[in-house]
């Protein structure tokens, strides 16, 4: 009985942890849909750095909004090594929006 116990406990305990890597529901759909999560996760470097990494860099800029809307429209280079990010035409800019505030809110899962 205890290893049963033990057992579900562990499986619990597993499946909080991974919910708090990852993004919620309305922000993992716009991440899914324009590609995102193929170059950024929440809490490592991928191709590109982490969504908390971002975060952190950009938290104390009163410009961040504006300015990550931008590189993930438009594409961005040089900001974090080089590796360029292509632009992102076919997000909507309420959409990079919402995935930014996300990001600065550091990214809660």
């Amino acid at each position: 009985m205890r290893t049963i116990k033990l057992l579900v406990s562990l499986g619990l305990a597993s499946t909080s942890l991974a919910c708090l890597a990852a993004p919620d529901a309305a922000v993992n759909a716009i991440l899914s849909k324009n590609n995102c999560l193929a170059c950024h996760a929440v809490d490592r470097k991928v191709v590109g750095p982490s969504y908390k990494d971002v975060g952190a860099k950009f938290k104390d800029d009163p410009n961040a909004v504006t300015l990550l809307v931008g590189k993930i429209k438009n594409g961005s280079a040089g900001t974090w090594g080089p590796v360029p990010m292509p632009p992102n035409p076919g997000i909507s800019p309420d959409e990079a929006k919402q995935v930014v505030n996300w990001i600065l809110s550091g990214a809660p899962g």
